[in-house]
């Protein structure tokens, strides 16, 4: 087994400012997240994980969410909203809530992909070549439902891996990559825990616990690293986290509050992780 994972899930623009708060709380408490072995990023997970692999510090990332910095412009609409539930949620079995989900994304019309890859773009800044430190970046592909985990030794760019990780079924274009298309690698499991089968301990920070559609949610998958003998910490919001959040992810007027309860949680969090963790 390697020694320890870092797992990062999407959230949209107020989840990641939660979850850059439970990384700066951790650190503040004497566990460093980024001293994983490996880190495996979803969505906003995909952003801030490649942000950390780089050694942007978390305490950084936490002060620009409260200094309404690193902002992610969202326009989802009711038509959206409406057309991407009608998508996931009918099919009871995962295989066809996915594969309806990714027939949706591929017949829509929402904005193009390169104007999702100039917000990555943004949101990296310099970072272009995969960091030297192992970085897992998922995406799921459009046409078979099927999750990848991409890295330095896939043959993607990053900024594409990464928006590829973004890509919003019905709000942004699948991002066409490795000639296939590919939709936000939350768009079946919000967390991915399961992508960190094999390692000795597990830190995930899931600000979503649940995906859209008949998808195993991450305490399960939790539940399934425990049984296989993985020490694991699952990290998602409380019910005032939840409060902060509120409902609407992509609200930029939220993401302080957010940050602020994360931070609250990752000072609560590190009791569980003090004694084990790599320094």
């Amino acid at each position: 087994m390697n020694d320890a994972a870092l797992v990062l899930g999407g959230g949209g623009p107020v989840g990641g400012a939660w979850m850059v708060g439970v990384l700066a709380g951790l650190v503040e408490a004497g566990v460093d997240p980024a001293a994983a072995d490996t880190l495996i990023g979803t969505s906003a997970g995909a952003i801030h994980g490649t942000r950390l692999a780089f050694g942007e510090s978390p305490r950084d990332l936490y002060e620009r969410q409260l200094a309404d910095l690193d902002r992610i412009e969202m326009r989802v609409t009711l038509a959206q909203t409406a057309r991407f539930l009608w998508a996931a949620l009918p099919a009871r079995d995962p295989e066809r809530s996915i594969r309806r989900l990714g027939r949706a994304a591929l017949t829509a019309h929402p904005a193009p992909d390169r104007g999702l890859h100039d917000i990555v773009r943004t949101m990296l800044g310099d970072l272009t070549a995969w960091p030297d430190r192992p970085l897992r970046i998922t995406a799921v592909d459009a046409a078979t439902g099927r999750i990848e985990a991409f890295d330095a030794g896939s043959g993607l760019a990053l900024v594409d891996a990464v928006a590829a990780s973004c890509a919003v079924p019905l709000l942004w274009q699948p991002v066409t990559a490795l000639g296939r298309q590919w939709i936000d690698g939350g768009s079946r499991s919000t967390g991915n825990l399961q992508l960190a089968t094999g390692q000795r301990q597990v830190l995930a920070v899931t600000p979503i616990p649940t995906a859209v559609g008949p998808h195993p949610d991450a305490q399960r998958q939790a539940a399934e690293l425990r049984a296989a003998g993985t020490r694991t910490t699952l990290v998602v919001p409380d019910g005032e986290a939840r409060r902060a959040m509120g409902r609407d992810l992509t609200a930029n007027a939220r993401r302080p509050a957010a940050a602020r309860a994360g931070h609250r949680q990752g000072i609560a969090a590190a009791a569980a992780l003090i004694r084990t963790w790599p320094r």
